[in-house]
């Protein structure tokens, strides 16, 4: 008979899975809890929170996906905030934490694969502005949309005081350091649209930043 590893590796194709699964695998043992438990003591599987695990280094078969791990670890949620951003390219730099956005509370999850942040925000803009990642392996993860991420991040950001468009504009090019280029290109009708899914001044500034560039876009066309 197969070691518990082995059989578990057998049965279980991606590198992310819950414990439904990872007893399922295991149905041939009498005491399948007793396993899981020598298991992860030995580092053969590790628990990045509770029902949810990874394979140690030893068994892996391919890189785990911490992405898929965001959207697992805390629902409804999906990647979005610093974490989108970066994805994106639109700020220069490499954001560790994973950054999601949620209906639910606010929280922070601290595990062996990394530090998972979750921020809520409001379910009428929870709905809107995110996409589905298809992987090489089959899996897949949900993600904002680069017009999507920025709006959620300047939803959530409480440190800065965001009153004025001059304000706004520091905070986007100097504070987060938002490329420019890339900023200009962004679907300006979809960012109108997510606006109204939130009841957020610093947003409607945000809108009105856009139809003040336009109008420069428009002016310099003509000129």
């Amino acid at each position: 008979m197969p070691s518990a590893i082995e059989q578990i590796r057998k049965t279980v194709n991606r590198e992310e899975f819950d414990y439904q699964v990872l007893t399922s695998s295991l149905k041939g043992y009498s005491y399948p809890r007793d396993k899981i438990t020598n298991l992860l003591r030995e580092g053969q599987i590790i628990r990045v929170k509770k029902g949810l695990y990874i394979f140690g280094p030893d068994y892996r078969r391919r890189p785990y996906s911490r992405e898929i791990l965001a959207n697992l670890i805390y629902g409804p949620s999906y990647i979005s905030l610093e974490y989108a951003l970066a994805y994106h390219g639109l700020i220069p730099e490499r954001v560790e934490a994973l950054t999601s956005v949620t209906t639910g509370r606010t929280r922070t999850f601290t595990t062996p694969v990394g530090v998972f942040t979750y921020h809520m925000i409001p379910l009428p803009a929870f709905q809107v502005g995110m996409t589905r990642v298809e992987l090489d392996d089959g899996g897949a993860f949900l993600i904002a949309t680069p017009e999507k991420a920025l709006l959620d991040k300047i939803f959530v950001d409480r440190t800065s005081e965001i009153r004025t468009l001059k304000g706004l504009e520091a905070y986007l090019f100097e504070d987060l350091r938002i490329d420019q280029d890339l900023f200009s290109k962004l679907d300006k009708s979809a960012i109108f649209d997510y606006v109204n899914h939130y009841s957020s001044a610093k947003l409607q500034l945000l809108s009105g930043l856009l139809r003040k560039h336009q109008r420069q876009e428009s002016e310099e066309g003509h000129a």
